[in-house]
C-alpha cells in the first residue's frame, strides 16, 4: 500500500459483473483466493506460482489478484505471467484505478464475488509477499468442513527456510498497549495473559484474531457482519474483522498444519525484519479507528496514555542501560501528534 490516503471510489459495475461471471463459470465454486497487489509483481507473480498444484488439487477453486493502481507497471507483468503460463483458466486480475487501501482492494473482488448467483462458501485472504506451501488450502478448507461453527482461519506462518513462528494475536486493550510500550520483562510476565502476541501449540486451536496474510472465511460470516471496514487504509483491519465476527459468535482458530511462507512487511516496509522506517500516518489512524469504534473515547484516551506513558519510560531506560536504538524515527512525536490525548486538548483550547 502507499504512505498516504487516497480517495475510495466504489467498485464499478462492470468489474461486478465480470467478477459475477467468473465466480459463476466454476461449478460448483468453493474457494475464491484474493491477492492484493501493490508494487510487488514479482512477489505475485511467485505466489500465483505456488499456488498452481494447490488449484490442481483444490477443484472450484478461483484466484483473483485486484491490483491496487500500482501505476508501476505491475498490472501489466501480473496479466502477461497469467496468460504466459496459463494460468487463465482459474487466475485473472482485477485493475483498480485507486489504491484505497487493504480493506478496499479485497472488498472489490470480494463484493462481486457475493453477490454472484452461486457463491462459493469460502474465501482466502492471501499476501503477495507470501509461499503457499503443499496442501495449505486444503488443509483450511477440510477443517472448515469439519468445523461448521468456524467464521475464519489462519494458516501457520513460516519464514522461507520453514521455521514456523506458531502464534496468533489478542484483541488490544489497555494494558497490551502499557506492554507494548514499556518493554519489561517483569511486567510483561504479570501482563502475559493480555500481551498481544500468543504462542501457540502445534494443533488447530482456537485464536482471537490472526493476520490477513492467510485468512480463510465463511461466506456466512460476510452475510452476519458485511465486509472489512474500508475506513481502514492499512493495518487493524483483519483484527477488527475478527472482533465484529466473534461479536456476532463466529470464533476464529490457528490453523499450524496449513503453512504458507511469509516475510513481514514485504509488501509495505513498515514491519520488514530489520527496517527501521517511520511509522505512516495511515498506521496510526487505524489504531485510533479501532479503539474509537471498539471502545469509545474514553477507552481510546486510557490506551493512548497507557502506551505513551510505557513508551517513555522505556526510552528512558534503554539511555541508562546503553541499549541500542531499534525503534523507528520520531515514533513518540508521530504517536502524540495523532493520539485522541493531545486533539482533544486542542479542542478544549480552541472551545
Amino acid at each position: 500500500m502507499v504512505d498516504s490516503m487516497q480517495a475510495k471510489p466504489e467498485t464499478t459495475k462492470e468489474d461486478t459483473t465480470v467478477m459475477s461471471d467468473a465466480i459463476g463459470s466454476i461449478n460448483p465454486p468453493l474457494l475464491l483466493v484474493v491477492i492484493l497487489n501493490y508494487r510487488t509483481p514479482v512477489l505475485t507473480i511467485e505466489c500465483l506460482r505456488s499456488l498452481v498444484e494447490e488449484v490442481q488439487s483444490l477443484p472450484g477453486t478461483h484466484v483473483v489478484v485486484v491490483d491496487g493502481a500500482s501505476g508501476d507497471g505491475s498490472a501489466e507483468q501480473i496479466a502477461a505471467a497469467i496468460e504466459n503460463e496459463g494460468w487463465s483458466e482459474w487466475a485473472e486480475l482485477m485493475p483498480l484505478e485507486h489504491n484505497g487501501g487493504y480493506a478496499y482492494g479485497n472488498n472489490a473482488a470480494l463484493r462481486p464475488a457475493l453477490e454472484a448467483p452461486n457463491p462459493p462458501p469460502y474465501f482466502l485472504l492471501l499476501n503477495p509477499d507470501t509461499v503457499v506451501r503443499p496442501n495449505a488450502l486444503k488443509i483450511l478448507v477440510d477443517f472448515m468442513e469439519e468445523h461448521p461453527d468456524v467464521g475464519l482461519a489462519g494458516s501457520g506462518l513460516e519464514d522461507l527456510e520453514g521455521n514456523q513462528r506458531r502464534r496468533a494475536f489478542r484483541f488490544p486493550t489497555v494494558l497490551s498497549e502499557l506492554d507494548s510500550g514499556l518493554r519489561l520483562g517483569v511486567v510483561s510476565k504479570l501482563l502475559s495473559k493480555w500481551a498481544l502476541i500468543t504462542p501457540m501449540p502445534e494443533e488447530p486451536t482456537q485464536a482471537e484474531w490472526v493476520p490477513g496474510a492467510s485468512m480463510i472465511v465463511r461466506r456466512e460470516v460476510f452475510k452476519s457482519i458485511g465486509l472489512m471496514d474500508e475506513e481502514y487504509f492499512l493495518y487493524y483491519e483483519e483484527t477488527d474483522f475478527c472482533l465484529q465476527a466473534k461479536r456476532a459468535g463466529w470464533p476464529c482458530w490457528y490453523v499450524p498444519q496449513s503453512r504458507v511462507a511469509h516475510i513481514p512487511g514485504q509488501s509495505t516496509g513498515v514491519t520488514a525484519v530489520g527496517s527501521r522506517k517511520r511509522i505512516p500516518k495511515y498506521w496510526f489512524d487505524s489504531r485510533q479507528r479501532y479503539f474509537l469504534k471498539n471502545h469509545g473515547w474514553a477507552y481510546t484516551a486510557l490506551a493512548d496514555l497507557a502506551w505513551a506513558s510505557g513508551f517513555i519510560l522505556w526510552r528512558g531506560r534503554r539511555v541508562i542501560q546503553r541499549k541500542p536504538d531499534e525503534d523507528p524515527p520520531y515514533l513518540l512525536n508521530d504517536f502524540l501528534r495523532n493520539s485522541v490525548l493531545l486533539k482533544g486538548f486542542a479542542k478544549s483550547t480552541e472551545g
